[in-house]
């Protein structure tokens, strides 16, 4: 029964958004399912507040929302709750990069130094020397759009490698989410296209963005794609209106609970972070999910061409594989490995799993997630996607993981388990 209702999706993926039909029998069971794993990691402390959603090309199949936005504050976590959704940033900086790539205006394999210089004298770090001093050389081979876009740049974040981490402590070197731009400067950790590791070079993208567009990333973003999807609560600084639905930031303590803090990112930075700067709602960042879904057109604007989403959705690194992070700040993250076992990749803007997830999702799907444990995923081969956003540290914190990953279960346990046809083509 499983596999006939898989292959139906995939046979009706291909057919145009209005031809699907979502009936109550099938959106019923996924409520009953979906609501109760919310409120079961609201009652447990997993979570102080959590929005959920799955969506198909042109319909909501599931909408929820349990527990506050903040701990022991009256106002409901809802779909419209702006949250800090820090790396999840990322998908919408790279779709603004291919938009150029359509252009003409950036390359994905030329050098990046033609567009901005600076990426033309990067270092690479070696070690240190006996007087605890970096060695620097200078790095091998040309840095292009392609690299930063996949995570083979170089670049690194210090909350997962340790050597960047100590070259940033002992060279005084802000965080990135200070929002100085002296964050940016740092070496690279590896020659350019010789390994995968998650960093900071999205943010690079993010500059490329602006160099060759002329304008700031927000303003970029506002006329590309925030503005033309309708997405009118997402913006690097926190609007009066959006300050109103604003969620509290949360850490997990030793003793396993929650407590509300001050996560401190300014709203005056010297530079908007194309790799983690963004405040969002689950209902906006649908609308961005729902484009990549429809081959870049949403709310009635294309914002990028079919061919360039499909370009987009695929393995593009070659022959190398995402790795296990391993935590070298465990205020911020814990180790991070989504499904041991499976092969993952990156695209031009997403986590790919080359094989099946244990969650249900298929092969191919696209995914990512932000520092303060929001996250996503996209499965064209089935066109549905979902989003559960909740808003502590640290990131992949085993508590939270067990929602997300039991809401994607029920997903996809609702959708396997009902008759065929239920989600059908109409005319």
């Amino acid at each position: 029964m499983a596999q006939a209702r898989r292959t139906l999706l995939r046979a009706t993926a291909t057919l145009p958004a209005a031809a699907f039909s979502a009936p109550s029998e099938e959106t019923t069971a996924l409520k009953a399912s979906a609501d109760a794993v919310l409120a079961r990691a609201v009652a447990y402390g997993d979570t102080a507040g959590v929005a959920a959603a799955v969506i198909t090309r042109d319909q909501t199949l599931y909408a929820g929302a349990q527990g506050a936005r903040t701990l022991g504050a009256t106002a409901a976590m809802d779909l419209d709750t702006v949250m800090f959704i820090a790396s999840m940033t990322k998908p919408i900086t790279s779709a603004a990069a291919m938009q150029l790539v359509e252009q003409g205006r950036l390359s994905l394999d030329d050098p990046a130094a033609a567009v901005v210089p600076e990426l033309g004298a990067l270092k690479v770090l070696q070690g240190w020397d006996a007087n605890d001093a970096p060695l620097l050389r200078d790095a091998e081979g040309q840095l292009t759009l392609r690299h930063l876009l996949t995570h083979t740049s170089g670049f690194a974040y210090e909350i997962w490698n340790a050597n960047l981490g100590r070259f940033c402590r002992t060279q005084n070197i802000p965080g990135v989410l200070t929002g100085q731009k002296a964050a940016l400067r740092v070496p690279l950790c590896f020659d350019p296209g010789t390994r995968w590791e998650y960093g900071l070079g999205i943010d690079w993208v993010g500059q490329l963005v602006e160099a060759a567009s002329g304008l700031s990333l927000g303003e970029y973003f506002q006329r590309n794609i925030t503005g033309p999807l309708g997405m009118d609560s997402t913006a690097f600084k926190i609007s009066a209106p959006m300050r109103t639905r604003l969620a509290g930031m949360h850490l997990r303590g030793d003793d396993g609970k929650l407590s509300v803090i001050d996560l401190g990112k300014v709203q005056d930075p010297e530079f908007e972070s194309g790799g983690a700067g963004l405040y969002s709602t689950a209902n906006d960042y649908l609308k961005f999910m729902r484009m990549i879904l429809n081959g870049g057109q949403g709310n009635g604007n294309q914002i990028l061409r079919p061919e360039t989403v499909a370009l987009m959705s695929r393995n593009a690194m070659g022959a190398l594989r995402v790795r296990k992070l391993p935590t070298q700040i465990p205020f911020f993250s814990r180790d991070v490995e989504f499904f041991p076992g499976v092969p993952t990749t990156w695209s031009l803007g997403f986590l790919v799993n080359e094989g099946a997830a244990p969650t249900g999702r298929s092969a191919g799907s696209l995914a990512w997630a932000g520092l303060a444990n929001t996250y996503f995923w996209i499965d064209p081969s089935l066109s549905i996607a979902g989003l559960a956003m909740t808003q502590a540290l640290p990131f992949s914190d085993p508590r939270t993981l067990d929602l997300f990953h039991g809401f994607e279960k029920s997903v996809y346990a609702s959708l396997n388990c009902c008759p065929e046809g239920r989600i059908t083509a109409s005319d």
